[in-house]
């Protein structure tokens, strides 16, 4: 069977399209509507477990260390995230998440993880290496572009 590229790049863009739409409703739903998305994705880069700095942060969400610090300073603001002084060198600051950070940070990863389980199921395990496959070659080809 030909793969049929029209439908494959419709398919992506609608996906694309609709976990946006998806996670954006959901945001202002929930109890954490003071949220944008592009600020959910910040507290995502930032992460749960790693404390992280500023340009670690930035280089992730391929974004300037002047615009990470204005929407950090937002989520400071509505307590999502806290800056802390590194311990090693007290001139580093690295960001964390506060509990309320935390909090969120699980309630997307649970969306995110439902997500996969429906796009594997009923797949076999050569399927679902294929769809890996697939992604990785996504992503390879969206990191050269950028």
């Amino acid at each position: 069977m030909e793969p049929n590229f029209e439908r494959i790049n419709t398919l992506l863009v609608e996906a694309f399209n609709d976990i946006l739409v998806i996670e954006e409703s959901e945001l202002k739903k929930s109890q954490f509507k003071d949220l944008s998305i592009t600020e959910m994705h910040t507290i995502e880069a930032i992460g749960m477990y790693e404390k992280k700095t500023t340009s670690e942060v930035a280089k992730q969400l391929s974004i300037t260390v002047g615009t990470l610090t204005i929407a950090i300073n937002r989520l400071v603001k509505k307590d999502y995230v806290e800056r802390l002084r590194s311990e090693d060198d007290r001139r580093v600051v690295k960001l964390g998440l506060t509990k309320k950070g935390r909090l969120i940070f699980r309630v997307h990863q649970h969306f995110h993880m439902q997500m996969v389980k429906s796009i594997l199921e009923g797949m076999d395990s050569e399927e679902s290496v294929a769809l890996q496959k697939a992604l990785e070659n996504l992503h390879d080809f969206l990191q050269d572009y950028k």
